[in-house]
Formats: C-alpha cells, sequence, structure tokens
C-alpha cells in the first residue's frame, strides 16, 4: 500500500487567557527529551505557531498512532515554555502575528505586505506516496474535483480577529490571497508540470520553489503528492480520516491512469467556485457535487467521495474506519460547528480556544 505522511500546524497560546504567543523560537530551542533522530517540530511563517511532521507509514493505525504522538511532543514542549498548542486553523481571538526569523520570511514580508503580516493561518498537508512524476502528475490531474469535499470535512477555522467570519474555513480565504494558491489545470505529464512552475518562477513573482502554494502538488522533498486543502483538524481522528481518504484518492486516480480513463475536463474557474462553497458551508449546508456540478447536501457530496474511492478504500482495510469516522464527524459536526456551539455555549472565545486545548492534546 501507499505510504501516508501528514504535517500538522498548530497555534501556540496562551493556557489562561487563549491569546496566541510568539514564543515557536523558544519551544524549537528545547532539547527534545525523547531524543528524536527526525525533527519532531519545526517553525513556520508565523512564532505563533509550530509544524509537525509524522513518519511515512501504510498502516492507518500507525498514522493515528503517530499523529497523537507528534501532537502530544509538541504540547509538552510548549508547556514548558508556559504555553499550550491548539488545533485551531485560525485564532478565535485577535491577535498581530510575529514572523519567524530568517531572510526567506523577511523577504516574504517585504514583496507581500499585509498578506504575509496576516497569515497566521494552520494547515494540514497530506503526503502520499508515487512511483514516479508521471504518476504523480495523472494523479494532481484526476484528484481536481475531489479536493474541495476534503476541506468541508477538515473546516475548522470559522473565526478570524475576534468575529464569526460566517465560513467553516476561513483558513483557506486568507491562504488564498497567494499568487500561486488554489486549483491548477490539467497538465498531462510531468513536462508541461514542470514547465509550468518554470514559468511561475520566471515571473520573479515567487521567492523560489517553495511558494508553489498549488492545491496539491509534487512534492519538493519527498517520492509523493501533497495535497494542501485541508485545514488543521479539531480532532486527530478527523486528520486520519481525511488522511485516508486522501489515499484512496491518489489510488483510484492511479488506476483510473492506468486504465486509461482520462481526467475530467473541468475548468479551473469551477473548481475555484466549489472549494469556495466548501470553505463557507463545511459539512453543515450545500456542496457543489463533484459529478453533477450542481447543489447537494454535503453528507450527499461526501457520499459520493466514499463511493468514487470505495475500491481503494476496501483493498487498504480502511473503508470500515472512513465509514465509522464520518458517522462520528456528522454526528458532533465539523471543526467549525464545534467551536461555535463552545461560544454559543459558554459566550467567551477564550473558552474555545482552552477546549481546543484540550482536544488537541487528549
Amino acid at each position: 500500500m501507499r505510504s501516508v505522511g501528514v504535517e500538522e500546524e498548530l497555534l501556540l497560546v496562551d493556557p489562561g487567557s487563549g491569546e496566541p504567543r510568539a514564543v515557536a523560537g523558544t519551544v524549537l530551542a528545547l532539547e527534545d527529551p525523547a531524543g528524536e533522530e527526525d525533527p519532531a517540530l519545526e517553525k513556520e511563517l508565523q512564532r505563533e505557531q509550530l509544524e509537525t511532521a509524522t513518519r511515512p507509514t501504510a498502516d492507518m493505525a500507525d498514522l493515528a498512532a503517530e499523529v497523537r504522538r507528534r501532537r502530544a511532543t509538541a504540547a509538552g514542549r510548549a508547556e514548558a515554555v508556559g504555553a499550550a498548542v491548539a488545533a485551531l486553523a485560525t485564532s478565535p481571538l485577535p491577535v498581530d502575528p510575529s514572523l519567524s526569523a530568517g531572510r526567506r520570511y523577511r523577504q516574504l514580508a517585504e514583496e507581500f505586505g499585509l498578506t504575509a503580516q496576516e497569515q497566521l493561518t494552520c494547515g494540514c498537508h497530506v503526503h502520499v506516496g508515487v512511483e514516479s512524476d508521471e504518476e504523480g502528475v495523472a494523479v494532481l490531474d484526476r484528484i481536481r474535483p475531489w479536493l474541495a469535499p476534503l476541506l468541508a470535512l477538515s473546516g475548522n477555522s470559522p473565526f478570524w480577529q475576534g468575529n464569526d467570519s460566517a465560513y467553516c474555513s476561513y483558513r483557506s480565504q486568507v491562504w488564498g490571497r497567494w499568487p500561486s494558491a488554489g486549483p491548477v489545470e490539467i497538465f498531462g505529464g510531468p513536462e508541461r508540470y514542470h514547465a509550468h512552475v518554470r514559468q511561475l518562477l520566471g515571473t520573479r513573482t515567487l521567492l523560489d520553489k517553495g511558494m508553489i502554494y498549488f492545491d496539491a502538488r509534487l512534492s519538493r522533498t519527498y517520492p509523493t503528492v501533497e495535497i494542501r486543502v485541508p485545514d488543521v483538524c479539531l480532532e486527530a481522528d478527523d486528520t486520519v480520516l481525511v488522511a485516508a481518504l486522501t489515499r484512496g484518492l491518489v489510488d483510484t486516480a492511479a488506476r483510473d491512469w492506468r486504465a486509461g480513463l482520462p481526467p475530467e475536463p473541468v475548468s479551473v474557474g469551477l473548481l475555484r467556485l466549489a472549494m469556495w462553497r466548501a470553505a463557507k458551508s463545511g459539512v453543515t449546508d450545500e456542496l457543489v457535487h463533484p459529478l453533477e456540478w450542481t447543489p447537494a447536501p454535503a453528507r450527499t457530496v461526501v457520499r459520493a467521495l466514499v463511493d468514487h474511492v470505495r475500491d481503494a478504500l476496501t483493498e487498504s482495510g480502511d473503508l470500515a474506519v472512513v465509514e465509522e469516522s464520518l458517522d462520528r464527524l456528522f454526528a458532533r459536526g465539523g471543526g467549525a460547528s464545534v467551536q461555535r456551539e463552545i461560544l454559543a455555549r459558554t459566550g467567551a472565545l477564550p473558552a474555545v480556544v482552552k477546549e481546543a486545548v484540550e482536544r488537541t492534546a487528549s
């Protein structure tokens, strides 16, 4: 089976007030008490966040354990400096982010101004192994219509600067301000994909290849495709659910490619609209159906996604886990719904952060 790895960005907060804290440098300076050979934590654009990364694994139970272990590591290291971590894709409380140290981050701030300065967002990136760039681009061409439902399932950022944004994933709206972010066209092969990347870099608008912020891309570092649309999930179980569905999409796309089935020729504009609808609705309202391109309830669209990857999920042994995880997610609501419910119950945004801290570390 294909390997899967997950990168999660976590918010650093004050455990009492819930306000973001710019202590990433202090946390990362601590010696790793477990003596990890691979880095457990890494810095991100802002000092109020950390990034975790799991080891690649083919087993979803192992991935679940890895996600929880990485979250626990981040929580323990943050606690050592009087902070906490929360799996929130945006801060519910107002914040003026602090840029991380480094020449590249300074260049980002100088070139992109408010877009970089305000960019305190936490995503989840899923890496799935591929055999070659040829297979990888074939996968990217064929998963395009199905990425918006992944965003809907992960939506976990309803609040922005102390206000309800009216979105389930406002993170995706903020992230979309980068010039290379969003869906892309069908490439047809690695030559055209790499030529497109060279053309983008040739405009001298992007600093480097690290700014190729497509919704899904070939990894620069690993033999994987990297799906970048999800919010960081409030619940670790939801992270594993998104990862299992993502691997199912990659397996299904690779199989279709080998069978000679062409990708759906849906336009970038329609994909962008479907992604916007997923960001707005999450799992609480209508989405755009990826087969019919008409409005449909979120449950219907998610069911279509599961049906699309059913053979792959069955072969990997993930179908039962996915079905059970989806039942739990729809029963309790996605991360955005949970955050709004806590606010409605307590009347206090700090309470939202406090419960997110508890869920992240549990």
